[in-house]
């Protein structure tokens, strides 16, 4: 495929995301989501807080190395910490201070070299895949809020982002659970929204998954239960990982139960 922009796609996907809580009234920002106990205002202090994560990464390496060096230390205490940071927020106050966030990272992203790496929370990674990474945090947290609103979210072939970090990020649900992966990466062919094939592994793996790209990024991301997705497995290996893919450090958590979101 022709090589996307992941600065211009980061961009949108930023506003596309707004788009979902910019016009709520204030009650609606005390939703629920199907995150438990994560309000919208959770979700999108929570992406605030990412979003300050990496552009301190990408702008910053001394001081991002203090904030990483606490987050290493008990990352479910500093997201809480996060959370709790932006508690008491009017909509108003909160939307600013995410649109603040949102800006500067992408702004300091934008000024990388591809060719250069940033630091992050395991090892360092290029912009292209730091930006990748934000747009999965994105789509997972704005799943969430179009969840919980009850809205539905027309995806684009910006997920091809996604779906290349979840193809690098594989051994993620392996890591989480104190498992071993297998030695070989697998083979992902994948149907973007647009029609499109798309391909990442090597051609010659055993292992295989096939489906939609939406699908396996909200797979990954685990927004939704793979008994309700049309992905497919070849091998042993890949039909057990279609239970245990994860797209984030970290521990998995609850994911979603099969037929809990209505076609």
């Amino acid at each position: 495929m022709t090589q996307r922009d992941v600065i211009a796609d980061l961009t949108a996907a930023a506003e596309e995301f707004e788009g979902l809580v910019a016009d709520l009234e204030e009650a609606g920002w005390q939703r629920p989501t199907p995150a438990p106990g994560w309000t919208v205002a959770d979700q999108v202090a929570h992406l605030a807080f990412i979003f300050r994560l990496a552009g301190t990464a990408a702008s910053d390496a001394e001081l991002f190395g203090a904030l990483a060096a606490k987050a290493a230390a008990d990352f479910e205490g500093a997201v809480n910490a996060a959370l709790a940071d932006y508690t008491g927020d009017p909509p108003e106050v909160l939307l600013t201070r995410w649109r603040a966030e949102r800006d500067s990272a992408i702004k300091a992203l934008a000024a990388v070299p591809a060719d250069q790496v940033v630091p992050w929370l395991v090892r360092p990674l290029p912009p292209a895949v730091l930006a990748s990474a934000g747009m999965m945090e994105l789509f997972a947290h704005g799943q969430d809020i179009a969840d919980g609103l009850g809205v539905t979210v027309e995806r684009d072939d910006r997920i091809w982002w996604i779906s290349l970090f979840v193809t690098l990020t594989w051994d993620f649900g392996y890591q989480a659970r104190g498992l071993t992966p297998p030695a070989a990466p697998f083979r992902y062919e994948l149907t973007a929204p647009s029609g499109a094939t798309w391909e990442f592994g090597p051609a010659d793996a055993e292992q295989k998954i096939t489906g939609p790209a939406e699908d396996l990024c909200l797979l990954a991301t685990r927004r939704r239960h793979r008994d309700d997705l049309a992905l497919t497995a070849t091998g042993p290996d890949a039909e057990a990982w279609l239970d245990i893919a994860q797209a984030f450090r970290g521990p998995a958590g609850a994911g979603r139960q099969p037929g809990q979101f209505k076609a």
